[in-house]
């Protein structure tokens, strides 16, 4: 650890090297991303440890990177046996359970020393199991001052004496920590910041403070990483997770308000136009909340200032109906309205819908057109060119009022007439520079914008209860949707796996369609362009669904003759041993030799070209597959009726998100759906609780939390959706809603009274520092 340089305190913003040193600087900056003193004050301890408490080594797991707290039961030096030097083992106790700390060859000398029985000490390292003993192979370590007078086994327990009690009970921070810098080296890195830093002026204002009983920013900073007791600390993080809220509110604040400046053409409903002709040409009766979702949109595209506004509906709730009459009211006030998808085959998908809900409405300047027709086109990065050329020419000339595409929309030689609305299609697919460039297109104002999403990913929840966006939801299914019964298929109920394909068999004689889906399409997955950002290896669930359901939930004698030949693993096995992920190509001959059979089999994934993939939705449509293999390429706006189940191989790769999209191709109509989870992980992980959760609910908003809760919030300021890179150290969305409504209602008042912060300059510079050039941008985009 490099000493102390600085001479005059060092100011937040102050880089790292100045005060600890380049080589301390360098770890902290590579392996956490800490950059200046500011950085490191906000490296927060994930908990605290006393050295009267020892960590419970019961439940520590293998392959677990670890910082515990434990004494010392033994040490015994001993030679090494096929090599020269000498081993020493030091195994430790919190009193029920032990740990082995191995060293060998020159790092013997010193943890001999100081590693004596009745000594405690805090080591680091990353478990593992040698010889049946769980182990850390040349942990670092830090002995607590005191030696065996730190307490515990070694008889200091037994004294009475304040002065001993006051040690022990002393709080110590565990940091989170990276390889080469462990915890207390950490802490004494934020020591030495805290011992020198200027804090400056607290930028949250004093009476904000008074009302909440806030202490201090300096002794906020004091309290969370030298508290003097668990209650110091917890008025701490009380204090630093307002300053988290308090300051992203301002910022949103102050974004609301200059939105409310734009210019955006206003877009009011036409009487007796196409809306109307096409609500009297409608087959089913709009829902109750599709009306009063409809009319809030109606009210926003009526007005001066852009819309924007996020709408949220279940799988099946009718969210394209409600956008399609968007839509129709900006054509019918004379302008244009583009949809965005993710996938050619969405933005296919809807299309087609288009045509078919418009009908002869859609049918401009063609023989059975209505008099008030318009034209629906689509583009697509594959189209032929004359396709290609006559969708680019009706969007510029604005012969087309409704423009469908992928992200073909984006590029700078497609332009429209009069762009009035973006409607953007799980929008969780598009970075925040891609919808922007359609606004883009827009001369002298604003489109409105309308952004859709089934199960909303953490950064949408986020935004949504952070209440930036203005928000509809739909939780009401239209009449005649059917329910959906969810069941995990595990390794070890593989009787489980026969039933489902004899399930899967009877829905074909009956007459009904089944997808089944796979999380690769061949050998190279870094080749596969379907394979979602969502992806994520390694969990799983058993089957809550499965439970209660006669198909799947008996015990089975038989299961050993199953067992070795539907899951098949060693057909799926890489070299060394190590499972592969089920794909297209591995799944396929054995759908058309062992598992299905006679059956009829159609094929869709990323890499089929445009018109191919189209040519096999189409026939699949039409019933001329009985079984459609694919990738999640028909994740969302895939509408078979027809198609009753749908059985994910390796359902533990995919997202909470995918999972519950995926589900929603079935049940689309009268028909019951069943969705199989099948998987090859253990019970007991993570996964197979996730997927637990997936099949014990539908409920699309109730599944947001879950993702919310395993993947965070996301920087909620800047692009980045995944909660991995969350500029939210301290601030939980599930667990701090009602302070963040309290800190929206502060900052607001705040910014109505003083919108360019004139008199509070500390906090308008402190929103000057977080909100950079490029989030600037980004809060100006979004």
């Amino acid at each position: 650890m490099a000493k102390l340089r600085l001479v005059k305190p060092a100011a937040l913003d102050e880089p790292l090297r100045s005060v600890v040193g380049d080589r301390t600087a360098k770890v902290l900056a590579d392996g956490l991303g800490l950059h200046t003193t500011g950085d490191l004050l906000h490296h927060y301890p994930r908990r605290y440890a006393t050295r009267g408490e020892l960590t419970d080594l019961a439940g520590l797991s293998d392959g677990e990177d670890v910082t515990v707290l434990a004494e010392v039961l033994t040490a015994r030096r001993r030679r090494m046996r096929q090599r020269k030097g000498d081993i020493l083992e030091v195994v430790v106790t919190d009193g029920r359970g032990r740990l082995t700390l191995t060293f060998f060859g020159r790092g013997v000398h010193e943890p001999d020393k100081e590693l004596k029985p009745g000594f405690r000490g805090m080591f680091a390292g990353r478990i593992s199991t040698y010889g049946g003993r769980r182990q850390l192979t040349h942990p670092e370590y830090h002995v607590l001052p005191g030696g065996a007078d730190a307490g515990g086994t070694g008889g200091a327990g037994t004294r009475v004496l304040a002065a001993a009690r006051e040690f022990a009970d002393e709080l110590i921070p565990v940091y989170p920590a990276t390889k080469g810098m462990t915890s207390w080296r950490i802490a004494r890195c934020v020591s030495m910041i805290l011992d020198t830093v200027d804090i400056g002026a607290d930028s949250m204002p004093e009476p904000i403070r008074r009302r909440h009983d806030l202490i201090g920013l300096r002794e906020a900073y004091e309290g969370i990483h030298r508290p003097a007791d668990l209650a110091v600390a917890r008025r701490a993080r009380e204090r630093l997770r307002w300053d988290e809220a308090f300051v992203v509110q301002a910022a949103l604040a102050r974004r609301r308000r200059a939105a409310a400046t734009l210019p955006a053409r206003p877009r009011a409903r036409v009487e007796g136009g196409l809306l109307d002709a096409f609500d009297a040409r409608l087959p089913f009766r709009l829902t109750a909340g599709q009306l009063a979702v409809g009319a809030e949109i109606a009210a926003d595209l009526a007005a001066e200032h852009p819309m924007h506004r996020l709408l949220q509906g279940d799988v099946g709730a009718g969210k394209t109906v409600v956008a399609l009459r968007a839509m129709l009211q900006v054509v019918d006030a004379g302008g244009q309205a583009a949809l965005l998808a993710p996938t050619e085959v969405l933005a296919q998908q809807h299309h087609r819908s288009i045509m078919t809900l418009l009908g002869p409405l859609a049918q401009a300047g063609q023989l059975g057109g209505a008099d008030e027709a318009t034209r629906a086109v689509l583009l697509t990065g594959s189209q032929g060119a004359k396709a290609r050329r006559a969708a680019l020419l009706d969007a510029a000339s604005g012969a087309a009022g409704i423009v469908v595409g992928t992200h073909a929309l984006l590029q700078e030689h497609v332009q429209f007439a009069d762009l009035g609305l973006v409607v953007v299609d799980e929008q969780h697919r598009f970075g925040v520079e891609q919808r922007d460039a359609l606004r883009e297109k827009v001369a002298g104002g604003r489109p409105h914008v309308l952004v859709m999403t089934a199960t909303p990913i953490p950064r949408t929840v986020a935004m949504t209860v952070f209440g930036d966006l203005d928000t509809s939801t739909l939780t009401q299914l239209p009449d005649g949707r059917a329910a959906i019964s969810t069941h995990v298929v595990p390794p070890e109920r593989p009787h489980y796996l026969r039933r489902a394909w004899e399930r899967i068999r009877e829905e074909v004689a009956a007459g009904r369609q089944v997808y089944v889906v796979c999380p690769r399409i061949g050998d190279q997955e870094g080749a596969d362009e379907d394979i979602d950002e969502d992806l994520i290896d390694g969990d799983v669930d058993e089957g809550a669904g499965a439970a209660g359901q006669d198909d799947f939930a008996q015990d089975d004698p038989a299961q050993d003759d199953f067992a070795q030949d539907d899951f098949a693993q060693d057909d799926f096995a890489q070299d060394g041993g190590e499972q592969r992920t089920w794909s297209v190509a591995d799944v396929l001959p054995r759908l058309e030799e062992d598992w299905l059979p006679g059956l009829r089999i159609g094929v869709l994934h990323g890499r089929l070209p445009a018109d191919e993939k189209d040519a096999t939705m189409r026939r699949f449509a039409a019933g001329e597959f009985d079984v459609l293999l694919a990738t999640t390429v028909i994740e969302v706006g895939v509408d078979v009726p027809n198609a009753t189940v749908m059985m994910i191989m390796d359902a533990d790769r995919f997202g909470v998100s995918q999972l519950h999209q995926l589900r929603g191709r079935v049940g689309r109509g009268a028909l019951p759906g069943l969705c199989l989870f099948v998987t090859r992980s253990p019970g007991g992980t993570k996964a197979r609780e996730r997927l637990d959760a997936v099949a014990a609910t539908t409920d699309g908003f109730e599944l947001a939390r879950l993702d919310l809760e395993q993947r965070r919030e996301g920087d909620v300021l800047g692009a980045a959706q995944s909660g991995r890179r969350s500029s939210l150290k301290l601030l939980t969305l599930l667990k701090d809603e009602e302070l963040i409504r309290t800190a929206r209602d502060e900052a607001n008042a705040l910014i109505d009274g003083d919108p360019d912060l004139t008199r509070h300059p500390v906090l308008a510079a402190e929103l000057a520092a977080l909100v950079d050039d490029d989030r600037a941008e980004y809060l100006e985009k979004g």
